[in-house]
């Protein structure tokens, strides 16, 4: 899967977390889990089981968002497509082990008639949420990483 990089919200994030590769993909695809540790979602749930097809819904910024995944490489990428009033998203991360820790790199596309308005008056909204995405994930996998087994 490749996200749209001619659409109205376009964004590439990376961040390196201290902690195993394993530890950061248990948290990061443990998405009935994600409101525990991201404050701007308040709900999600995988209706079925975790695997290509999937459709999780979830809530975030008061917007009810349905997401389908297309991609697992366990332990290496997972992409989902999701919509939501007027918008569709494209959103891939991948995962690679570099010197003792992660190197989390997240790319994501937002189309759709709400997007091109969210553009005009908050044209770095994707930019500031995928920040507060990585900068809340290393948070919760390097504690999780600290603590003793």
């Amino acid at each position: 899967m490749e996200i749209d990089k001619q659409a109205p919200l376009v964004s590439q994030k990376q961040i390196f977390i201290e902690a195993p590769p394993q530890t950061v993909w248990s948290i990061h695809t443990d998405i009935d889990n994600w409101s525990k540790w991201q404050r701007a979602i308040a709900e999600s749930k995988v209706e079925r089981r975790f695997a290509v097809g999937s459709v999780f819904r979830w809530k975030s910024g008061g917007l009810n968002v349905t997401s389908t995944i297309q991609v697992i490489k366990p332990g290496q990428e997972i992409a989902w497509t999701g919509r939501s009033k007027g918008a569709y998203a494209k959103h891939i991360w991948r995962f690679a082990s570099q010197n003792n820790g992660t190197l989390v790199m997240t790319e994501e596309s937002m189309d759709g008639w709400s997007i091109r308005l969210l553009k005009l008056f908050n044209p770095k909204f994707l930019d500031n949420s995928l920040d507060t995405w990585l900068r809340n994930l290393k948070i919760k996998a390097e504690k999780n990483a600290a603590e003793p087994n």
